[in-house]
This record gives C-alpha cells, sequence and structure tokens, in this order.
C-alpha cells in the first residue's frame, strides 16, 4: 500500500530567518529539531545576510532568529506581508512552536 499525497503533506510550514555564526539560531534549530520529531512540518531557511534575500535582511538583520509559522496552504513568504505573519524571535521553546502550529492549523479549517 502507497501513502496517498495527502499523507505526505504537512499541515504547518514554519520558515526560519538566520545567519551565519548565530548562537541563537543554533539553539532555534535545536527547538525546531525536536518539535519536528514529534510533529514533521514543511521547512525553509533564509540566511537574511545573502544578497538575494535583501528584503528579508531589510527586515530580520538585528533579529535573528526569527521564525514564521503558518498552514502549508497559505501563501509564500514576502517580506512585504511579514507583518501579517505568524512568528516567534529570538528564544522560544518547543511549547511555543506547537502552539503556533496548532493556532496556524486551526486558521486553515
Amino acid at each position: 500500500m502507497r501513502p496517498s499525497f495527502r499523507l505526505l503533506q504537512h499541515a504547518c510550514r514554519i520558515t526560519m530567518f538566520s545567519r551565519e555564526n548565530c548562537g541563537l539560531c543554533d539553539k532555534a534549530k535545536t527547538v525546531l529539531s525536536r518539535v519536528w520529531d514529534r510533529r514533521p512540518f514543511e521547512y525553509k531557511e533564509y540566511d537574511v545576510m545573502k544578497h538575494e534575500d535583501k528584503g528579508w535582511k531589510d527586515l530580520y538583520e538585528f533579529d535573528t532568529p526569527v521564525i514564521h509559522i503558518k498552514a502549508s496552504s497559505e501563501q509564500e513568504e514576502n517580506p512585504s506581508l511579514a507583518g501579517q505573519a505568524r512568528k516567534l524571535m529570538h528564544r522560544f521553546t518547543e511549547e511555543e512552536v506547537e502552539k503556533a502550529m496548532d493556532e496556524a492549523e486551526k486558521k486553515k479549517s
């Protein structure tokens, strides 16, 4: 038996905005890894200092790490819509991430 496409989809998407040599970013990745072990999600990461991510650099250069949590069906990330994002910044716990995931999934329904 093969899993259906629906079973392979994740309910949430987490986008992380980070930078190189960022201790808080490393800790945030550990938190997200622990959450993933219990509750998989789509994941994308942007290094805000990269040239192609200038819009994100303008927003988050001095605020990394930041994560946006959305239902997978919601619009892709866009710097001009960042103010509408469900986000956690700097230091966050596994419980806070899962609570935000719950909220994103409820919004989807």
